[in-house]
């Protein structure tokens, strides 16, 4: 069996390592555009930070790819696949046949047109270890660094170059940070909390024009700048498949057993759909553990072993300069909000079952309890909710749930 990757991404380490607990002799071709063996992207924030390094960085140790007889074919770009000769082509002209194929592309940077954008001599995206590295070349103490976007890609920049420069200004359109995983309470907070660290907002606002050494927002403000970083939002890399005639919308379509709609190819990853069990939908969750499992799913499928993915959500953990943030699922029904002293938590209940959280600060403890719930469905009447509400443990599940959560120890 001659399998191949395209992406050497947290999917294809999923997809390896799905593949090897059934098939250890197949042959396993991966194919990246980065020079790199695979890491973790979340982390080149610290790496500018200097809290981690490169090695590091790495999501398994040098020897996983020997170790598991894995052919890499790093630097090049699939720009083709052919579902009837089953072959991939990449853009030196070289091509890879397989048996079974997985695609996962991730995501790039979309950056929407804006006036002047010409005019800026250093501007850059913040998604690989090249971004980071080549971001870094630019910087000086006296950088003045411009982000368009207060998503997590550009506060996750934000934190990780705050120490290298002399300012640094964040301009989004949503009138709030974080919006898409955080309520106003929470946004307020970090926002905050990032402010007082020396970051500037201009929120509800956006570039009316880049001129050569300032941006003109539509609100009239002028902000001066060096450096300019795009983190408006991504994109999923469907091309790959959209055009050997799989189905796509805003992702990859997949199935629960992360197949596509073409026979023998797979999908995983941020190039993907999910259904999110939360509210019933495909969407994209654009998440590393969810990028992971789906690779092990689809891999564990194409050695012929039967595996599905079926407990997706969206989930979230990050932190800023010490301050932690744990979202997990969807933010619909009824809702429980708690104050703590240094941060807040707030539930969320729809049909006798947990469907969403929001944690901040100091109740991130624990938050695996309430994503089990979520995950698994289980219903609110059959444990201690108040309990789990008020300080979430192990004594608040039926005795034979805690023997089966803690691995069959009562």
């Amino acid at each position: 069996m001659k399998y191949v990757i395209i992406g050497n991404s947290i999917a294809s380490v999923g997809c390896i390592e799905g593949i090897r607990k059934t098939d250890r002799d197949g042959s396993i071709t991966v194919i990246g555009e980065e020079p790199y063996r695979t890491y973790c992207r979340p982390l080149i924030s610290y790496l500018l930070m200097g809290r981690t390094t490169e090695e590091k960085m790495a999501y398994r140790d040098e020897r996983f790819y020997s170790d598991n007889n894995v052919t890499c074919i790093t630097g090049k770009k699939a720009i083709k696949v052919d579902p009837k000769q089953k072959l991939v082509t990449m853009e030196d002209g070289s091509s890879v046949p397989y048996d079974k194929l997985l695609v996962a592309t991730g995501s790039r940077p979309f950056v929407p047109p804006m006036v002047g954008m010409d005019r800026i001599r250093k501007k850059f995206s913040f998604m690989t270890l090249d971004d980071a590295k080549t971001l870094e070349q630019s910087l000086t103490r006296h950088s003045r660094v411009l982000i368009v976007g207060a998503g997590l890609i550009g506060l996750k920049c934000a934190e990780g170059i705050l120490d290298r420069v002399k300012s640094i200004t964040v301009v989004d359109l949503a009138p709030r940070i974080l919006p898409s995983i955080l309520d106003e309470t929470g946004s307020e907070l970090v926002r905050k909390w990032l402010e007082d660290r020396g970051l500037v907002f201009h929120l509800a606002d956006s570039v009316a024009e880049f001129l050569d050494d300032t941006a003109l927002l539509k609100s009239g403000t002028v902000v001066p700048y060096d450096v300019v970083v795009l983190a408006v939002g991504v994109r999923p890399n469907t091309e790959l498949l959209k055009e050997a005639g799989a189905e796509v919308g805003k992702g990859i379509k997949i199935d629960d057993r992360c197949a596509t709609t073409i026979p023998d190819i797979y999908a995983a990853g941020d190039c993907t759909e999910s259904h999110d069990i939360t509210i019933d939908q495909d969407r994209i969750l654009a998440l590393l553990p969810n990028a992971f499992m789906q690779g092990e799913c689809a891999g564990s499928n194409m050695a012929g072993q039967e595996a599905l993915f079926d407990k997706a959500i969206p989930m979230n953990a990050i932190g800023f300069f010490g301050l932690h943030v744990i979202t997990a699922g969807s933010y619909i029904g009824d809702d429980r909000l708690y104050q703590s002293r240094n941060g807040y938590k707030r539930l969320f209940i729809q049909d006798g079952l947990l469907k969403g959280y929001i944690l901040v600060g100091d109740t991130v403890s624990r938050a695996g309890i309430y994503t089990s719930l979520i995950r698994n469905k289980t219903p609110l009447e059959d444990i201690d909710f108040e309990l789990i509400c008020a300080s979430p443990q192990l004594m608040a599940f039926a005795r034979k749930d805690r023997a089966a959560k803690l691995g069959g120890v009562q």
